[in-house]
């Protein structure tokens, strides 16, 4: 007689099948965002936006950040009010418990991991779509890259322009994926309505990044070629998406800058027209491709190209997402965090040629490219570990504006003035990081070194090892770089002074006080 399997436990497997790899991706996300919840200069506009508006709420003149320090450009505040508002009620019960606001930055920054719980529901899509069997085993090993990859999940926790607009992508994924061309385009360019799950509204290029547009245009043309949309009516889409999204972001942000502004336009012109963005440094045209995918996929990278030849449907798919990446290459401006939304499909490649490994694996030939993988995924995790390691030691001016407020604690209520320079502040400190009276904080820039004796600042947070009229108190190490050594462990990071914190010698109760002193 036939048995079945009790009701329970195929409702617990589908659970497991449906979310498990999901909630094991959110947790690995979350533990970054714990451990690290700090930033640094790349996030810092939408870091001070969202402690603007869950902390100074309506007094933008008065309170804001971003009037006093602006930036090279100007950023929109669509992501920053979308997180504070979903973060609000708890930020509210952390304020009633009197909490560290540090914690409010956690659940802020907790809010963007949401792009990547919904990417393993992007991906049923794509292997239902070019008719991949066994999609158990594909899901197993395209998370098992995704963990492993500590880029794709540490950025995933910070408030960037590219990851507010990584959940955008992700959502385009899944539509393109299904074959809803209109649907892909309007998340690509600009807003989309009625989505399955109720009314919502999307923006990516218009809004948060208009680089996208280099994915946009791929994309588009793919759609166009394979006939999955008439040219009329994606410019239908598109045009109506992208007057509806200018019409969001200049009707917030105008109100936010005290100004009538478009701010991805202002971006597109300093970046792309006048390539201002050059400045802060360039790489050769093959950098994405030899340093950037490399670091980001690890054992991913040449299981993406064996994927290609493994199973020609997925070039589909892959050839737009590959296409965005050399366009990019063609600025010379480059970071990792530009192409991070192409990891998701060149991962489904690799997904494709691992399981193909594994279904293999008895046989002769096959059987050493599975311990091979599975070495190669080993050696992966390692290398996502001692990224992170040096990512931790990353943030030293975090570190020390902490220790300075738990070192300087004292009974005594007078005001105690910190002044932060330019590079203390890129390297960790945002608001989220100041404390209650008494203590008072200053950015003022363009101090020169000899002028500081005559200010009026307790404290001194630089990267300046001696200060005239101020004692050293302690410094903080951040991390150098990476050695390599025969002996164990092969790799060793290496760190070294970076925030050096400083008492004004006038002040009796400083100089009196214990502390760790400098070398």
């Amino acid at each position: 007689m036939a048995t079945t399997k009790p009701a329970s436990n195929e409702k617990s497997s589908g659970f497991f099948r449906d979310y498990g790899w999901d909630v094991m991706l959110g947790t690995i996300a979350a533990l970054y965002v714990i451990m690290v919840p700090y930033t640094k200069v790349e996030e810092s506009f939408n870091v001070q936006a969202m402690h603007d508006m869950l902390y100074h709420h309506c007094h933008i003149k008065n309170q804001y950040d971003h009037l006093d320090f602006p930036g090279v450009v100007p950023r929109t505040f669509m992501g920053a009010l979308l997180a504070s508002i979903l973060a609000s009620p708890v930020v509210f019960l952390m304020q009633c418990l009197h909490m560290p606001k540090v914690y409010s930055l956690i659940a802020a920054c907790a809010i963007l991991m949401k792009p990547v719980a919904a990417w393993g529901k992007v991906c049923s899509k794509v292997y239902c779509s070019i008719g991949v069997r066994l999609h158990h085993i594909v899901d197993t090993t395209i998370f098992s890259h995704s963990a492993v990859q500590f880029h794709l999940l540490f950025y995933s926790t910070r408030p960037l322009p590219n990851m507010l607009a990584f959940g955008l992508v992700n959502l385009a994924y899944s539509f393109w994926f299904k074959g809803n061309a209109s649907a892909t385009l309007k998340c690509l360019a600009g807003i989309y309505f009625g989505l399955e799950n109720g009314s919502k509204q999307t923006f990516a290029t218009i809004v948060f990044r208009c680089d996208t547009m280099l994915l946009f245009a791929p994309i588009g043309i793919e759609l166009l070629l394979s006939k999955s949309i008439s040219l009329w009516k994606a410019m239908k889409c598109c045009i109506a998406a992208a007057l509806l999204s200018i019409g969001f972001t200049v009707l917030l942000d105008t109100v936010m800058w005290q100004r009538i502004v478009w701010p991805e336009l202002e971006v597109f012109w300093f970046n792309s027209i006048l390539n201002r963005s050059s400045e802060w440094g360039t790489h050769p045209f093959h950098w994405y491709f030899t340093s950037a995918l490399p670091r980001s996929l690890l054992v991913a990278y040449p299981l993406c190209v064996i994927g290609m030849l493994f199973d020609r449907r997925i070039l589909r798919y892959i050839v737009p997402v590959l296409s965005f990446v050399l366009l990019y290459s063609k600025l010379p401006h480059k970071e990792l965090r530009f192409i991070i939304s192409s990891v998701p499909v060149f991962n489904v490649s690799a997904a494709i040629t691992a399981s193909r490994i594994y279904i293999n694996r008895k046989k002769n030939v096959w059987r050493e490219l599975y311990v091979m993988m599975l070495g190669s995924l080993l050696v992966s995790l390692g290398c996502s570990i001692m990224t992170f390691m040096a990512s931790y030691d990353n943030y030293p001016g975090a570190y020390a504006l902490n220790a300075l407020h738990e070192k300087g604690a004292s009974n005594c209520m007078a005001e105690k003035w910190v002044h932060i320079d330019a590079f203390t502040a890129m390297n960790g400190v945002s608001r989220f990081s100041e404390n209650k009276y008494p203590w008072r904080y200053s950015k003022e820039e363009g101090i020169a070194l000899e002028e500081y004796r005559y200010r009026n600042f307790t404290y001194l947070l630089n990267e300046h090892p001696h200060v005239d009229g101020f004692k050293c108190l302690f410094v903080v190490n951040g991390f150098s770089k990476a050695r390599l050594q025969t002996s164990f462990p092969p790799i060793v990071l290496l760190k070294e002074p970076k925030v050096f914190v400083h008492g004004n010698a006038r002040d009796q109760d400083i100089i009196l006080s214990d502390w760790p002193g400098c070398p």
